[in-house]
């Protein structure tokens, strides 16, 4: 796992691969439990049966649920250290390339895209990358924007 130290650590990475992390298996059950709790219960997501004479042949993640395994994700992949806290600013940009299949292996690859240093500490954007294992398009991308608070 890498670690950047400070706001000087930060702006050394600047362009580069934070880390990738290890690889996550997709269950129906984590799936079916991320529809309770949203509320969104449509058959693609749930209904094994329907879903394999669908059009992927099978149950998939929701691209939500895809999006909320980046912590996950990215906990044994890289980290920032010197810092108070670290809090979600929000989302430039996301994307859903691919269809993440139940039963699928995921993992995120991160780059850091910039870093803009603020009274407090520093923004940052890191492109967030989840692969799919098999499969040559991810399954989200997604440009999480962070403030890091000295």
């Amino acid at each position: 796992m890498r670690t950047l130290n400070g706001v000087t650590g930060v702006h050394a990475a600047l362009g580069k691969e934070l880390g990738v992390g290890s690889w996550h298996t997709v269950t129906q059950t984590a799936v079916r439990q991320f529809a309770d709790v949203t509320g969104d219960h449509q058959w693609i997501h749930l209904d094994t049966e329907r879903a394999a004479k669908g059009p992927y042949g099978g149950t998939i993640a929701h691209g939500y649920f895809t999006l909320s395994l980046l912590p996950l994700l990215a906990m044994d992949a890289y980290a920032f250290a010197g810092f108070k806290m670290k809090v979600n600013y929000g989302l430039d940009r996301v994307r859903f390339p691919a269809p993440v299949l139940i039963g699928s292996r995921i993992r995120m690859r991160a780059h850091l895209t910039s870093v803009d240093t603020t009274p407090t500490g520093a923004r940052v954007v890191v492109r967030n990358t989840i692969e799919i294992e098999g499969n040559d398009a991810p399954g989200c991308v997604a440009d999480t924007v962070s403030l890091l608070v000295t």
